[in-house]
């Protein structure tokens, strides 16, 4: 995975762009309405999102995979972002309870053991009231069923990745013990409908 990642930055400098995604944007006003301070962002990339939220006055930290996509990020943010380096599946990087965790189009690219100890670590670093919020494939999203089937709604997408794609029963049996206040499919982005995720919030 890390290779993966360390190429595909490497090859393509701005491969989403520079804006904020739309959810970020939704996520922003959650946070704001509850007067949410800090955020831990699994799966930082070079910071589109996270420049959102740390423009806001939100105290932003991250772990990013890409030793490429943190020298980018670093280029909006000052020293006082910390930006872990590894994969999401060695966390906790840090003792820091967060009050918001949000984990954008990223745990869908794991296996399921790996998904859990996901969840469960961003649960484990929330402070009480806390929210982590995760945005994930659908099966109702167009790339459902392109490439290799490798199990249940499972696929190897053309591009190599392992794609998982979430629907209410895998929503319930991985998040249904965190206590979930709200799980809706959403267009992401909000113009297309073709592709759809999971917007996913739990409280602690």
């Amino acid at each position: 995975m890390i290779e993966f990642w360390e190429s595909a930055y490497q090859s393509n400098e701005r491969m989403w762009g520079e804006n904020p995604t739309d959810n970020a944007r939704k996520v922003l006003e959650l946070m704001q309405k509850r007067n949410i301070r800090n955020v831990l962002i699994p799966g930082f990339g070079y910071g589109r999102n996270a420049k959102l939220f740390y423009e806001e006055g939100i105290d932003v930290t991250g772990i990013e995979i890409s030793k490429t996509a943190i020298e980018r990020a670093r280029k909006h943010f000052e020293g006082d972002v910390t930006i872990h380096f590894g994969s999401v599946t060695d966390m906790p990087f840090d003792k820091t309870q967060y009050e918001s965790i949000y984990c954008y189009s990223l745990i869908h690219l794991l296996n399921k053991a790996d998904r859990l100890k996901l969840i469960n670590d961003c649960y484990s670093q929330l402070k009480d009231n806390g929210l982590m919020i995760f945005v994930a494939l659908s099966i109702n999203d167009k790339r459902f069923g392109l490439g290799e089937k490798l199990e249940r709604n499972t696929f190897r997408s053309p591009q190599g990745l392992n794609l998982y794609f979430y629907d209410e029963e895998s929503i319930k049996d991985e998040f249904g013990h965190y206590n979930i206040v709200e799980a809706k499919e959403v267009n992401e982005p909000e113009e297309n409908p073709n592709e759809k995720h999971w917007m996913i919030i739990c409280k602690k």
